[in-house]
């Protein structure tokens, strides 16, 4: 049966409830999603807006991007709450730490998936999420980032500018309409990193409404060009509907 891939359509995968343990000793609350009947191709970690505001790992692109590149990119994808934030999973222990005390959370994701041998690992930020990627994502695991509706309030051009010599690819999506930081002044933030690609979302705001399915294909043409994009709008075979509360 062919339905239409909605805001809520959860596609098969393999998905397991996680818990991340950081090096100043609490735990965090995760999920990571499997495809369903291959070995992943390359792995996204999903770093979620500010919690204080409501971001959290289902903030409604990082759960769709879950519900959806396992089976149609052939992705796996870890998600979490970083310490204090708390989504229908659970709570992560801790109190919110001003992107400073966060460092831990995305150490502990990255051992996480060096642990698991996960392929490929990009970090993929959302507002707040894009200056812990930016900030702590120097890992030679990471292989690139994708940075979502940058704030860039918690980071700075020398934050930027280190990324520099490493030679990975920064891809930075804006929207045009962004409530903090729209295109030109991202491409001037970015001026200290001449290789950052960034791309304006025609229309979008910072909350994405009605943006997510070309944000998820921007995501998958950068981490894995060979991916056919736009990713199908339908799916033939076995899906549910989450009903959200």
């Amino acid at each position: 049966m062919v339905t239409r891939i909605g805001p809520n359509t959860r596609l098969p995968a393999r998905r397991e409830r996680i818990t991340l343990h950081t090096g100043d000793g609490l735990r965090l609350v995760g999920e990571l999603a499997l495809p369903a009947d291959r070995d992943p191709i390359a792995t996204v970690i999903l770093l979620h807006p500010l919690p204080t505001h409501g971001g959290m790992m289902d903030s409604h692109v990082l759960r769709k991007a879950a519900f959806r590149l396992p089976a149609l990119a052939g992705f796996a994808v870890l998600r979490f709450n970083t310490r204090g934030a708390a989504s229908e999973a659970g709570r992560s222990e801790g109190e919110f730490g001003r992107a400073e005390a966060e460092r831990f959370d995305v150490a502990a994701a990255l051992g996480f998936a060096r642990a698991r041998e996960l392929p490929g690992v990009w970090l993929v930020g959302w507002s707040f999420g894009t200056d812990l990627a930016v900030r702590y994502g120097h890992d030679p695991l990471v292989t690139g980032l994708v940075l979502i509706a940058p704030p860039m309030r918690w980071s700075t051009p020398e934050h930027l500018a280190a990324w520099a010599p490493t030679g990975k690819p920064v891809i930075v999506l804006v929207p045009e309409f962004d409530d903090f930081l729209r295109p030109d002044g991202v491409r001037e933030k970015c001026a200290v990193l001449p290789g950052a690609r960034v791309i304006e979302l025609a229309g979008a705001g910072h909350l994405l409404v009605g943006h997510a399915d070309e944000v998820l294909d921007r995501i998958v043409a950068a981490v894995a060009p060979e991916v056919p994009t736009p990713l199908p709008r339908t799916w033939d075979g076995e899906s549910y509907e989450v009903i959200l509360r």
